[in-house]
């Protein structure tokens, strides 16, 4: 008989933004049992939605052992993203959000999801504003924290890594494994580029800056 002995803790969050992009400050609150921790903080230059998966990240880092926690937020970006298996999918997906389009936060979501396999976590949306008192504290921590001065800086919103090399010939690394891609041509005799082991496509896209040919991810 297996027995779960972990500790089930109780956390609020929240993220603001004055204005959005500009300031950033998130709030968190804690509990267990009769314990309650509160924690806050912010940036100079950010985004709400990077406070409000920034305030969940900081509150699941204070625990110091595995733990089961039900996590309250009134971000359904956050709550979406984690419970619909948004994340699961970009992630799977070298962290392509759509054929073409990448996935934003990826920094955060990549911390957030180390710490939800460390963590048996469960988000649960609640509504905003609304006379949840946990949810309010969380609210005023968050303003007050971004109101700060000398906020430090969003090191990764402020300077984001480079996009991906766009891809313009056989021989380059695929995207989501690495494997040198290969160049074919389809039924409609239009060429293309694949990968033979995870079988990306990408198609072939005329590059104004050169005569050579690139790809976006399909």
């Amino acid at each position: 008989m297996i027995v779960d002995d972990k500790k089930e803790v109780i956390i609020y969050t929240d993220g603001a933004c004055e204005p959005n992009p500009g300031a950033g400050g998130y709030g968190a609150v804690l509990l267990f049992e009769n314990s309650r921790k509160e924690i806050s903080g912010g940036f100079q230059l950010t985004t709400n939605n990077r406070m409000e998966i920034y305030a969940a990240i900081k509150g699941l880092e204070i625990l110091k052992q595995p733990c089961k926690v039900t996590l309250y937020s009134d971000s359904q970006y956050l709550v979406s993203a984690m419970m619909d298996g948004w994340v699961e999918k970009w992630k799977s997906r070298n962290w392509w959000r759509t054929n073409k389009e990448r996935a934003v936060n990826v920094d955060l979501w990549e911390k957030l999801w180390v710490l939800c396999e460390t963590h048996e976590v469960n988000f649960v949306w609640v509504k905003g504003h609304n006379g949840n008192p946990e949810n309010e504290r969380c609210d005023k921590l968050s303003y007050a924290a971004l109101r700060q001065k000398e906020l430090p800086s969003d090191e990764l919103y402020e300077n984001p890594p480079a996009e991906p090399v766009k891809m313009t010939h056989q021989g380059q690394p695929c995207r989501k494994c690495s494997t040198p891609v290969i160049k074919l041509k389809s039924k409609k005799f239009k060429f293309y580029l694949f990968c033979p082991n995870c079988k990306a496509t990408y198609e072939i896209e005329s590059d104004k800056h050169s005569e050579s040919k690139q790809a976006t991810f399909l």
